[in-house]
């Protein structure tokens, strides 16, 4: 499960120096569902100037052995993808307190489900950039930027999940005297969500909660520890059940 949780992570691809734009992506994982084609995808700027932001898409592709590669989509810049996610648009200028929205688009096969990684990246307009803004407002962004001495912006990356046209999830659940086993027999990933491990006595003697993706084919185990209390949300889709299971 440790490799589920390092490839579904956050991408942070570098820290704020000082005042500037903040981008605030929401949740880091979306789904698309099986019935739709489009996703609202709201990004909120909490810092004190415009942030330019440029939305770059890449396909997460499984090999047998869960390691993963990330691939680039082909004809991202102002054309559909015949076959992947784009985003419309792919540029946004978020103003300071403010709020800007791109729509997440699929197009292509979904005979089975597939994985993307959408990264939110905040640059200084370039005229290569294609914000559209003039060559004098790129000028004054730069300047202002040097002048509050700004080096460096914040960035996130988030997955996004296409499920296949056809859901069907089919979970099952292994529930014995020390052992809890979930394998996923579906076509479409399961979310084990705010796993708490707590002791049955203790209120705040909890472990870390922890969030887990249970893709089509794989598992979700624990072995049960006497005196402790286990409980999360399981997530098929739209449907989620409340679980509680005692060690």
């Amino acid at each position: 499960m440790k490799r589920l949780l390092v490839l579904f992570g956050v991408s942070l691809f570098s820290l704020m120096a000082q005042a500037g734009p903040q981008i605030n992506v929401g949740v880091v994982y979306d789904y698309l569902e099986g019935d739709k084609s489009t996703y609202m995808k709201r990004i909120f700027n909490g810092g004190t100037s415009t942030a330019f932001v440029k939305v770059d898409i890449l396909e997460i592709l499984y090999n047998d052995d869960g390691s993963y590669l990330e691939v680039p989509l082909q004809d991202q810049d102002g054309v559909l993808a015949r076959n992947g996610l784009m985003a419309s648009p792919a540029r946004l200028i978020v103003p300071a307190n403010g709020m800007q929205g791109t729509r997440l688009l699929f197009m292509g096969d979904r005979s089975k489900e597939r994985y993307f990684r959408v990264r939110f990246v905040p640059v200084v307009p370039e005229a290569e950039d294609e914000f559209a803004i003039s060559a004098e407002e790129r000028e004054d962004y730069k300047n202002e930027r040097i002048a509050a001495g700004v080096k460096v912006l914040a960035g996130f990356g988030t997955v996004f999940f296409v499920r296949p046209k056809d859901t069907r999830f089919e979970t099952v659940i292994d529930d014995s005297a020390g052992r809890y086993l979930l394998r996923n027999n579906g076509n479409s990933v399961v979310v084990i969500d705010e796993f708490k491990d707590c002791a049955a006595q203790t209120d705040n003697d909890c472990r870390p909660t922890t969030k887990h993706h249970v893709m089509a084919g794989r598992t979700f185990s624990f072995d049960k520890e006497p005196g402790r209390e286990y409980r999360f949300s399981l997530i098929e889709g739209r449907e989620e059940k409340a679980v509680e299971i005692k060690g």
